[in-house]
């Protein structure tokens, strides 16, 4: 089964420099039929305003995914980190006992990006946080795994939690198969181009929640990114 969610009808957040659109609902905002996918919580479509950002602010037990799509984040947090990631780079951050953080965007320009929130496999533990470049060429055409809870995706960067997050580029005309094994559930979102998903097209920031589904046959219509979470199936409950 996939159920299209169509970016023009999701909720949104426009506070001055902010603006978001919100694929699930979280925390009382969203659309409440927008309910979790497995550990998938959070997946909030920001644009920051130039020389704008969140300042310092907690999070505890949970697993931030940072994936970057135009412009540039900067992070810093109360462990010391500081690092700037930027379009098609992705930032990493574990939660754990508990962390503060801000997010700036320093640039000239806005700044676009997804910010997925997973819930972490176990509470508490030591926080973390790490980004890696993630070049588009090496993504050209296949889904590259760009943060995992599993230690054998060595090339992707660690998150605490049964869940992957990937990437792909593709051309106008290109078809990416991908498996869903295991009864495990997934959320797609395209980000410039329309795609076309067993039949059923996606606008661009249109989002595609998939249960049910062994196999996934994406083919872009125009050029295009595409982020795909694939999560585990705990329940009935927690995927459908």
């Amino acid at each position: 089964m996939i159920e299209r969610r169509p970016f023009s009808t999701l909720a949104g957040i426009e506070d001055g420099w902010l603006k978001a659109k919100l694929h699930f609902a979280f925390a009382g905002m969203g659309q409440p039929e927008h309910g979790p996918l497995g550990a998938l919580r959070v997946w909030n479509d920001d644009e920051f305003a130039p020389s704008s950002g969140f300042a310092l602010h907690p999070h505890r037990n949970v697993e931030i995914v940072t994936y970057v799509r135009e412009g540039a984040i900067t992070h810093e947090d109360s462990l010391g980190n500081k690092g700037r990631t930027a379009a098609g780079d992705v930032q990493v951050m574990s939660a754990g006992s508990g962390i503060r953080h801000s997010e700036f965007n320093a640039e000239l320009t806005t700044t676009r990006l997804f910010q997925i929130w997973l819930e972490p496999r176990n509470q508490g533990g030591e926080p973390r946080w790490n980004s890696r470049r993630f070049p588009r060429a090496d993504r050209s055409g296949r889904l590259v795994t760009l943060a995992s809870g599993d230690s054998a995706d060595t090339d992707a960067l660690f998150i605490n939690t049964d869940a992957q997050v990937l990437g792909a580029t593709m051309q106008a005309g290109e078809t990416i198969v991908h498996d869903l094994a295991g009864g495990r559930c997934a959320y797609l979102v395209s980000t410039t181009g329309y795609v076309d998903l067993h039949g059923l097209h996606l606008a661009p920031r249109d989002g595609a929640l998939i249960t049910g589904e062994p196999q996934l046959a994406i083919t872009a219509i125009d050029d295009t990114e595409i982020v795909l979470v694939e999560v585990a199936l705990k329940s009935a409950a927690s995927c459908c």
